[in-house]
């Protein structure tokens, strides 16, 4: 996934209300950016830290700019929780993730279980569509990669529904996007929503599968880009 347009560096002055950022440009000025990113942002909303933005480039738009890259741990990190889907998708047609190959057709945002859509639909004739839900992680505590960094009762009952899907005979899978590079393992974050934990075991044990991938990113281009370990 390439930006549009060329990011401009910055540093953060604060992150707040959820949704809103300001930074400093190196060109000059204050701005204030959409933080499209409602978590914890543990270790990636310090002021002073380097951040990237992208310009909007629509002059209806209330925030002129974006919120896409942080620089922390000495390397870049995706802060903007729109992307993965797209990765995950753009992988998926491009046959780079060899765990959910082999599907003629993907559909996005499909409706499924209570009140819920599903990230990633894939079907094929003869064989069951596979169900794949997205998170994005971006917390890092020592070496791995965590999820989630807030409590999430969404994330949580999305564990239940994929269960039932494949109780119901289908496919289905959780597949987590590391937005940084420097992460060689995932693992989840049990002290932050323990009830979140329980229901990954509890899904897996009824026979969903889990997947973790980093990916390389550059003030450019964000791509998904290996398997990393899971340490559950």
């Amino acid at each position: 996934m390439r930006f549009p347009s060329p990011l401009e560096r910055a540093r953060l002055v604060k992150r707040y209300k959820r949704f809103l950022s300001d930074h400093e440009l190196e060109s000059g000025g204050v701005v204030t950016a959409h933080c499209a990113n409602p978590g914890g942002m543990i270790g990636l909303k310090e002021p002073g830290m380097e951040t990237w933005l992208s310009p909007a480039n629509n002059p209806k738009r209330k925030l002129q700019w974006d919120w896409q890259l942080a620089h922390a741990d000495g390397g870049l990190v995706g802060i903007n929780t729109s992307h993965p889907n797209g990765l995950v998708a753009e992988a998926i047609e491009a046959g780079a993730i060899p765990e959910l190959a082999g599907y003629e057709n993907l559909r996005r945002e499909v409706k499924y279980g209570v009140n819920s859509r599903i990230d990633i639909l894939l079907e094929q004739d003869g064989r069951p569509p596979c169900y794949v839900e997205i998170k994005n992680c971006h917390l890092k505590r020592d070496k791995l990669a965590e999820f989630p960094d807030a409590v999430t009762a969404r994330g949580t009952k999305h564990m239940g529904e994929l269960a039932t899907m494949v109780e119901a005979g289908n496919r289905a899978a959780v597949f987590y996007v590391i937005q940084r590079m420097d992460c060689p393992g995932f693992a989840v974050a049990e002290d932050i929503d323990p009830n979140y934990a329980a229901a990954l075991r509890d899904a897996m044990a009824r026979g969903v599968e889990a997947y973790a991938y980093s990916c390389r990113l550059t003030p450019d281009e964000i791509v998904l880009d290996k398997a990393v370990p899971l340490h559950l």
